[in-house]
């Protein structure tokens, strides 16, 4: 038998995936409501994606009080680099929406587009990946951290208490990860 090939849908899944085969118990509600929250994920991929290239490019949007022209405008006011990896090991790594580390302050920025609450633990982690990656202590540096959502920008500076915590915790893991890789 030869197989078809459908090299269009390489690196693509289906909504309706057999490897997410939750739908299949799906009512027509669930569907719906499911599928809507797909179209608001693929949303906020596209808008992040806009958001990257209007920073990139320099282009400043309308300074209006929306979460995506302020983290925008904040991104090029600040010369922020997008879309930046930060790696302690291939067990631990990410990527920073925008970073920028000048005159001793680091700031990580985030834009977040859908309707749940979002913490600032993931910009923590950012801190402290950026820490390890880079050899900064987070007491030696300022760090001022914003997440950018609806109409509103939340912007916190964390204690180097709360980032060291979580940089040891990585350390921490990431070596019982490998021991656990070796059988151990």
């Amino acid at each position: 038998m030869i197989f078809k090939k459908y090299l269009r849908l390489e690196g693509k899944h289906a909504f309706l995936s057999a490897s997410k085969h939750h739908w299949v118990g799906y009512d027509e509600s669930k569907l719906v409501a499911t599928f809507s929250s797909w179209l608001a994920a693929q949303r906020g991929t596209e808008l992040h994606a806009f958001a990257c290239k209007a920073i990139e490019l320099g282009v400043a949007l309308p300074p209006i009080n929306q979460a995506l022209n302020n983290y925008v405008n904040d991104g090029i006011l600040y010369k922020m680099e997008t879309e930046q990896t930060l790696w302690y090991s291939d067990n631990c790594f990410g990527t920073a929406d925008t970073i920028s580390f000048t005159d001793g302050l680091l700031r990580i920025h985030d834009l977040k587009t859908g309707t749940t609450k979002a913490s600032l633990t993931q910009l923590e982690i950012y801190a402290a990946l950026f820490c390890l990656d880079y050899n900064h202590r987070p007491d030696e540096i300022g760090i001022e951290l914003r997440l950018y959502q609806a109409d509103s920008v939340l912007i916190y500076n964390p204690e180097p208490s709360d980032i060291l915590r979580i940089m040891d915790k990585i350390i921490f893991f990431d070596k019982r990860i490998e021991e656990l890789k070796a059988g151990g």
